[in-house]
């Protein structure tokens, strides 16, 4: 009896929101391959001027598998894990190029663009700055690096511009 050779592929890993180095550690003591891009940003904590590496996907990273069914379990049990991202078929692969140039994008310290973070209706939350806490609805982006959100009190709408980086999306709740 032949045994079939399965192809280890590239598949991508939806985490817990901030669970991203958690994952990635964990199934790396569990002797799988993972990557998670990485860039340089500026710290957004107001008393220090330093450089950390934050991931370039917040919430996704990159893991090679075969999906074997017993590998399967043993990352869907993983902490921080919430899916493999998929459709109705299954876990979908990513090319293994895409894989690598993204591996040589974020491995300079050169800095790295990606597309808009919100679009005009998602729900977000403030998360630093004078306005904390507050959660609303994205509007739209006001010049560099800045952003309207508006929020909802008594059944009326109020709109703040706050900096893009003290806002962050949240989940959108499927009904």
């Amino acid at each position: 009896m032949e045994i079939k050779q399965i192809d280890r592929l590239w598949y991508v890993l939806y985490t817990k929101s901030r669970f991203e180095n958690v994952v990635n550690d964990a199934l790396a003591k569990k002797s799988f391959e993972v990557f998670l891009p990485k860039i340089l940003v500026k710290s957004k904590r107001r008393d220090r001027r330093l450089m950390i590496r934050t991931p370039l996907f917040p919430g996704y990273l990159f893991l090679k598998t075969d999906l074997h069914p017993a590998k399967h379990i043993e990352i869907v049990k993983t902490v921080g894990v919430v899916r493999l991202i998929g459709n109705k078929e299954g876990p979908v692969s990513v090319a293994a190029e895409t894989v690598e140039s993204l591996k040589i994008m974020v491995a300079g310290d050169n800095k790295v663009l990606t597309g808009a973070r919100f679009k005009k209706g998602d729900p977000v939350t403030v998360v630093y700055g004078p306005f904390a806490g507050v959660t609303g609805t994205f509007i739209q982006y006001r010049g560099t690096g800045r952003v309207v959100v508006a929020i909802e009190a008594l059944r009326q709408f109020a709109a703040v511009d706050v900096s893009e980086d003290d806002v962050e999306r949240l989940p959108k709740i499927l009904s």
